[in-house]
């Protein structure tokens, strides 16, 4: 089985937040890698990495990256492929407010998709989504798990309405 998604982290420290992304992968039956890279610290090997991951059959890569998050960027620059920056609040970020926009204010010419803060798994889903353009299993898994989106919202309401307080019409 050869990875679909690549997802890169700046830290093992990033791993905590990462695991959401991990885990909707495995659930969504995504084969997937993890790897720490840092754009600081280790230039050459990111580059090495984002130059040749299409010809290892990455299709899409989630990086990662907390304090000045410059990986997605470096990613970017480096590749045709989609890429996704996950923000990390840490311990040298401005509550991942620094992150976020270091990820989300590319220049022109090179995209990273950006998501919340610490939205690891939201990275996850639309790295899936962008997969089931042209893979209906998994766009089909997509729509179950949509589904039990939905559902979860109607189970909460029905309790909501169970509830009784006064003045409550």
């Amino acid at each position: 089985m050869k990875p679909r998604v690549s997802i890169i982290m700046g830290s093992t420290s990033d791993m905590p937040v990462m695991e959401a992304a991990a885990k909707f992968l495995g659930d969504m039956e995504v084969p997937f890698e993890i790897n720490a890279l840092s754009a600081h610290r280790t230039p050459a090997l990111v580059e090495s990495f984002a130059s040749g991951a299409a010809s290892r059959g990455i299709e899409v890569i989630i990086a990662a990256a907390g304090g000045a998050a410059h990986l997605p960027g470096v990613i970017a620059a480096s590749t045709v492929l989609p890429v996704i920056g996950v923000p990390i609040r840490s311990s040298n970020s401005i509550g991942g407010l620094d992150s976020l926009y270091s990820i989300v204010q590319m220049p022109s010419g090179i995209p990273v998709a950006t998501v919340a803060i610490d939205g690891a798994q939201n990275a996850a889903i639309l790295a899936c989504q962008i997969l089931a353009v042209g893979d209906a299993v998994l766009r089909e898994r997509l729509v179950k798990f949509k589904s039990g989106l939905a559902n979860k919202i109607a189970k909460a309401n029905d309790e909501l309405a169970a509830i009784g307080m006064p003045f409550k019409v």
